[in-house]
């Protein structure tokens, strides 16, 4: 049985974010194909949850080779989706206290509950469940298209420094 919804998405304005493309770019390093969110409604410090959104077009970059005939939007992309999600949120709000970036650390119990097709809304939900400075934050997250929960899981984010490290 599917989980229940983290947060109730349908009392926001989707179409009148309080963070646009141009926000999310102030924290979050993926551009041009690899954006994968394109607006944020609703952000809760006390709760650290997040709602954010994809809008899905027919022109996306997998769409010629990724099941050729069916374009179905790919798993990983989905994931990538939330986490960008939580890496504003990290980002913005500090939530770490170290690193430039906020990386995958790792993903727990994702589910793929329904297929995600061009021309339509991606809502993703998150809420950072745990929080260690200058370690990890743990997000949960959930993502929905039309009312119905199509994938959630658990993701660790990690800080990450734009400083390179050799090893010797």
């Amino acid at each position: 049985m599917p989980p229940q919804p983290i947060f109730d998405y349908s009392q926001y304005n989707f179409d009148k974010p309080l963070f646009g493309i141009d926000d999310i770019r102030k924290f979050n390093p993926q551009r041009h194909e690899m954006e994968q969110l394109s607006g944020i409604v609703w952000v809760d410090r006390e709760e650290h949850g997040i709602i954010g959104f994809r809008d899905i077009t027919d022109d996306e970059f997998w769409i010629k080779g990724h099941m050729p005939g069916f374009p179905l939007m790919p798993g990983v992309l989905l994931c990538e989706s939330a986490a960008q999600l939580a890496g504003f949120y990290a980002r913005k709000y500090n939530i770490l206290g170290a690193g430039d970036y906020l990386g995958f650390g790792g993903m727990d119990s994702v589910r793929f509950r329904a297929p995600v097709f061009p021309s339509c809304r991606l809502i993703i939900c998150a809420r950072a469940t745990r929080i260690k400075p200058r370690l990890r934050a743990e997000f949960e997250f959930q993502g929905f298209v039309d009312d119905r929960l199509v994938f959630n899981g658990g993701m660790i984010g990690v800080p990450i420094s734009r400083e390179r490290r050799v090893d010797s």
